[in-house]
């Protein structure tokens, strides 16, 4: 089995998807932490990654060495703007070839062996560019079968259909405004009589929103300020149709990407242009989602992967 390297920022959202990807090219996986330990050093990475030379800004270099000296790597893979720089150099230190996860922007595209760019950030033609229309998710059976086992340990369901509500947060272009959800939560109590309706909330839910949440009659119901639990792996998997807060791309991700659910955006963008709104607009002319309107779509398009990978495996030699 080859092994790939991971340097991580420490986010969940650039780690899982980068451990997604190594798990799809059927790669055993180490995790480096990457970080730079000041903005100045991680501007200064723009600049030498223009003219060519590559100090080790970021002090990956030692711990990196170790690593490959427990196991060599065939591959490194890193998500997120504190990782770009670092592959570039040990790509060049240790000699195998590197994949960035998302657009690296203020980088030379040249010098990474592969790019998996997000559709929505309008990625140039290039060889080694690989657009791909959502994130990263895994696609492990047996993940999903034991988180499902998992929450029908907490929850035993009286009906056969069953609904799942994803509730993210604010950002700079989107709100989970109270009274915004309320109505949101009235028109999909409306529209799914004789379901099950199941309803997670995420870090990012104001508790003004969860009360919300409160407030309405779920079969079930996860506050994830009251319960870390994570029953997203059942919904995706049990529930014949998922509404998603339009801003939570991670979730949208792996909605459209496992099980059979129709997917319905509920769409509380404040800003109707950037990628936030390519992504839904993307996947809603993809037939892989609708804008939730009071009435049902049935978008229930997978996303699949499996000729990227494959490609993606030829052009690295795996």
């Amino acid at each position: 089995m080859s092994h790939a390297l991971i340097l991580t920022d420490g986010k969940p959202g650039h780690e899982n998807q980068s451990k997604a990807l190594a798990e799809g090219l059927g790669c055993s996986f180490a995790l480096l932490p990457c970080s730079y330990p000041s903005k100045g050093r991680k501007a200064l990475s723009y600049l030498c990654d223009r003219v060519g030379v590559r100090p080790d800004l970021a002090g990956v270099l030692p711990a990196a060495r170790e690593a490959a000296a427990t196991r060599r790597p065939d591959l490194l893979i890193g998500a997120g703007s504190n990782t770009f720089y670092s592959l570039k150099l040990l790509k060049r230190a240790l000699g195998v070839p590197c994949v960035a996860i998302l657009t690296p922007g203020g980088y030379r595209l040249g010098g990474f062996d592969a790019i998996l760019a997000p559709v929505f950030d309008n990625p140039p033609e290039r060889p080694n560019l690989f657009p791909i229309p959502t994130n990263l998710t895994p696609a492990r059976p047996d993940f999903y079968a034991a988180q499902t086992a998992a929450f029908y340990e907490r929850h035993v369901p009286r009906r056969d259909r069953a609904v799942g509500v994803i509730i993210g947060g604010k950002n700079p272009v989107a709100d989970v405004a109270p009274e915004w959800l309320r109505t949101q939560l009235e028109a999909v109590f409306a529209a799914t009589e004789g379901c099950e309706r199941w309803i997670t909330t995420s870090r990012r839910t104001s508790p003004e929103a969860e009360a919300v949440v409160d407030s309405f009659p779920f079969d079930y119901k996860l506050l994830f300020s009251k319960e870390r639990f994570n029953p997203i792996p059942a919904f995706v998997t049990e529930c014949e149709r998922l509404f998603v807060t339009a801003e939570s791309t991670g979730m949208l991700s792996e909605a459209v990407a496992v099980g059979h659910a129709a997917v319905e955006v509920l769409d509380n963008l404040t800003v109707a242009t950037g990628k936030f709104a390519r992504f839904v607009e993307n996947l809603c002319d993809e037939g892989y989602a609708h804008r939730f309107d009071g009435a049902l779509g049935e978008a229930r398009r997978k996303v699949n992967l499996a000729p990227t990978l494959e490609a993606l495996r030829r052009r690295l030699g795996l």
